[in-house]
């Protein structure tokens, strides 16, 4: 294992450098780390482009050119093609033109046009954004110099994408230990059989007196002595090749909290501009209600969900951070719960209360705030994001699902890019992913932003994955994302009910200090709990559950307080599942000193959820005298049930089972 970590194969390897031009002009070039799924580094790319022309804030001229390579039969398979083409031309994602330079060898490893594609074309997919596509003979380099030269050209007039079909073949096999006319005997005759493009070249500039052949034969060897001195100085300062398997990392812990509350005139501040559209803007009457609402709710020093976030990205932007937030329906929120962006019921005018915040009375500069609407795609749109996040790394880059369920689509991204691009090429990001979650009789497809599969990939501390139930913990945790030392993506599993819950509001007293914390004890036993009081020298059972079902379990041990009935039981809220809070669960059990029975909960299905996860974290930490089983849905290969009625009795079963006696 290298210091950059897993490592990765060679081709895969990401570079940055800089071209000198015949002037001694220097252009930086960026080289993108990607990964062997074809296509995917498309939208990366885009979005690391897109955060390179924010940070040098070059406005109308695009600055920065996003040149793409692409394979013939990909270019025309992969969907995520069609959808980065689909991003070029809109406001959130435009870079002003990209040239895709398509590599067409007529063949992809072993299959043949026929079989890769139903257009004439590889590049007729291009057509959907009206670029234009020039097609050219890779034998010919001055035509292919020209093309090149004309592609730049339309990009700098029009800031538009562009195509190249460079028609050429493939010399050798797919790699080093491939046979390729074993599915392409014709094909490969032919290819055996052809000069080579620098022989054909040089011929041609020999014939026209351009040179002569000793300054050609001149020139191939100064080429190979370079490209030999490149390979000498790469051997030289390669790593010593590893003898033995590196000693196993120790368990990721979380970092020790850092303060993240905020002064309460810089609440009011932010407040008042969420609060108050300018003079003339006439909101809908449904939301002027809302904004009412929400301003009422400020005045009696409480918050709720959408607030603790507006104010978190408020606070941020007074910070002089960035704050760019995209996805499907993110600027109103796909529960109505946001709208950071206010339109004119008459005109059509938008305003963005959180815009300019920093700026407004002569302030100096604070950040900027962007936030969009995605395309209806989760791959590109979330690969652009990511790319963004990459290399604006201060910034606060959040992309939001519309429910988390849909991740799946982009779940490449997740796999290669996310939650292993700093593993394998030393490449950090602290990406926000916002996934709304919860089991609430929504049916298999809006239930699940698929926890499991997040929990499989957490290792090495490469993330940090959350299931939130307060308003505060929201607060805090966004804002610990731009003030922490070290950069990691973070999965936030959002509520849905919970946006509007009265148990989930936070006062806001708790917003002008304190932190983010990893474990919830439960509020019963504490100064500030509602209803029932529970003494902890009397608990005899602790639940553990992550998320909203918290509040059910609570809502329901509370009834059966009431009536005297079972074990005394607290139920202690996992607020993050990764890095795993060990310390934080064995501190609040030890508060517990009467308890023998643990309980995992979850809404989810056994085979998913967090259950796999913690099994074996939790019978590490319990004490040999603690009894531990989990309550959970039965196993199922579908997320949740389609019907109301069945999701209604699959609750109340759960809970009856997390607070029954043990037999």
């Amino acid at each position: 294992e290298s210091v950059q970590g897993s490592g990765d194969v060679k081709y895969h390897k990401g570079a940055s450098g800089k071209f000198v031009g015949q002037s001694g002009a220097e252009l930086p070039v960026t080289l993108a780390s990607n990964p062997s799924h074809l296509e995917a580094v498309d939208p990366v790319v885009e979005g690391m482009v897109r955060a390179r022309q924010d940070l040098l804030d070059g406005g109308p001229a695009f600055p920065v050119l996003s040149l793409l390579v692409h394979g013939d039969a990909a270019f025309a398979g992969q969907g995520v093609v069609a959808e980065t083409l689909n991003l070029s031309n809109l406001r959130g994602y435009r870079t002003g033109g990209t040239v895709h330079l398509v590599i067409n060898n007529q063949l992809g490893f072993t299959t043949g046009p026929e079989a890769a594609r139903s257009s004439l074309y590889p590049t007729d997919v291009a057509k959907m954004v009206q670029a234009p596509i020039f097609h050219v003979n890779g034998d010919d380099p001055e035509a292919c110099v020209r093309v090149g030269k004309l592609a730049f050209a339309f990009r700098q007039a029009f800031r538009k994408d562009v195509v190249i079909d460079l028609v050429c073949y493939r010399r050798f096999g797919h790699n080093e230990g491939d046979e390729p006319s074993y599915t392409q005997p014709q094909m490969y005759e032919r290819i055996e059989s052809k000069r080579s493009v620098r022989k054909l070249y040089t011929e041609s500039l020999v014939k026209r007196g351009d040179i002569t052949l000793e300054d050609a034969e001149r020139a191939l060897d100064d080429f190979s002595a370079r490209l030999e001195a490149a390979l000498d100085q790469t051997r030289s300062s390669a790593p010593p090749r590893p003898t033995s398997l590196p000693a196993p990392k120790p368990a990721a812990a979380p970092l020790a909290p850092i303060e993240t509350g905020v002064d309460r005139a810089v609440l009011d501040r932010v407040s008042e501009r969420l609060h108050h559209p300018p003079v003339g803007l006439d909101v809908h009457p449904k939301l002027a209600r809302q904004m009412e609402a929400r301003a009422n709710l400020y005045a009696g020093g409480e918050v709720d969900w959408a607030l603790a976030e507006a104010l978190a990205f408020g606070s941020i932007l007074l910070e002089g951070t960035d704050v760019r937030l995209t996805g499907q329906d993110t600027r109103r929120g796909t529960f109505s719960q946001r709208h950071a962006v206010l339109v004119d019921y008459h005109t059509g005018e938008e305003h963005l209360p959180l815009a300019g915040l920093g700026t407004e009375g002569g302030g100096g500069r604070g950040g900027r705030f962007f936030v969009y609407d995605s395309s209806l795609s989760e791959f590109a749109a979330l690969g652009f994001e990511y790319g963004y996040s990459v290399v604006h790394g201060d910034a606060l880059v959040a992309w939001e699902a519309q429910f988390g369920d849909f991740i799946n689509e982009a779940q490449v991204v997740v796999d290669e890019f996310i939650m292993a691009a700093e593993d394998k090429w030393g490449q950090s990001s602290s990406l926000v992913l916002l996934l709304p979650h919860g089991y609430e009789g929504q049916g298999p497809d809006h239930s699940s932003a698929r926890m499991e599969r997040f929990l499989t990939l957490a290792a090495e501390s490469n993330s940090r994955v959350t299931n939130l139930t307060t308003a505060g913990q929201y607060f805090h945790l966004l804002r610990s994302q731009v003030h922490r030392e070290v950069r990691q993506p973070l999965v936030v599993f959002t509520p849905k009910s919970l946006l509007r819950s009265r148990a989930a509001r936070t006062a806001i007293d708790d917003l002008t200090e304190g932190h983010f914390s990893a474990v919830l004890d439960d509020p019963a036993t504490g100064e500030r709990g509602g209803g029932p009081r529970l003494d902890p020298a009397t608990v005899e059972r602790v639940i553990l559950c992550a998320g909203k079902v918290a509040y059910d379990a609570m809502a329901a041990r509370d009834a059966r307080i009431e009536n005297g009935d079972g074990p005394a039981t607290a139920v202690v809220r996992v607020e993050q599942l990764y890095p795993w809070p060990e310390d934080g669960i064995a501190t609040l059990l030890a508060r517990y000193e009467k308890a023998s029975e643990v309980v995992w909960l979850q809404e989810e299905p056994e085979n998913m959820g967090a259950w796999a996860f913690v099994h074996g974290r939790l019978h590490r930490l319990l004490r040999n005298d603690f009894s531990l089983r989990h309550v959970s849905r039965i196993e199922a290969g579908s997320p949740a049930t389609g019907s109301t009625a069945m999701h209604q009795l699959e609750s109340k079963d759960l809970l009856a089972r997390a607070l029954e006696p043990f037999g």
